[in-house]
């Protein structure tokens, strides 16, 4: 009973950190890479489409993206997409495909960028300790109702911790990593 919402609860934080690093991957560093645009939302032929099924994607420089769409027709729909948000570059089209010149940060945008990527982590670091509290609420539970003894709880609740504890490390490792790149000129 015990390892069942363990494992369970292991499945949800490698979910939460998972998630955290797929939000750091959003976040403009100094290079080019299609994760910034790729989740972005297209307006094509009426509904909602991320980009990444409507074009591919090339970095033939460090600061340089293309956007080449599959359709032509959605050219048009993917460069306004993408001046809409709020990555703050202006697309150049050249007909066939799309152009996107990543100018470098400056050190105050790098440090704005640290502070989100900050904030996102926190975010993860919340959910692993959601998952915590209600692993330990089924733990508790299980006692009460008698499927576990009060010493099962107690060394599980303790291996909770560690893991959970394991689940914060690898965010703020990934946290590391990110505000060294972001910081990198």
């Amino acid at each position: 009973m015990t390892d069942e919402i363990l494992l369970e609860a292991i499945e949800k934080m490698d979910r939460a950190v998972e998630h955290a690093r797929s939000q750091f991957t959003t976040v403009r560093t100094g290079r080019a890479t299609p994760a910034l645009v790729e989740k972005l939302m297209v307006d094509y032929y009426g509904s909602d489409v991320p980009l990444q099924q409507l074009a591919g994607f090339q970095v033939p420089e460090a600061r340089m993206l293309v956007v080449k769409p599959h359709d032509r027709g959605a050219l048009a729909a993917v460069e306004r997409a993408i001046r809409d948000s709020d990555l703050g570059i202006s697309p150049s089209n050249d007909g066939t495909v799309i152009r996107l010149s990543f100018p470098p940060l400056t050190e105050e945008r790098r440090r704005d960028y640290v502070k989100l990527v900050k904030n996102m982590a926190e975010d993860g670091r919340i959910a692993v300790r959601n998952v915590r509290r209600d692993a330990r609420k089924d733990l508790e539970g299980a006692e009460k109702n008698g499927d576990i003894s009060a010493d099962e709880l107690e060394r599980a609740e303790k291996e909770l911790e560690k893991i959970t504890h394991d689940h914060v490390e690898h965010i703020d490792q990934a946290v590391k990593k990110k505000e060294q790149e972001l910081l990198e000129v």
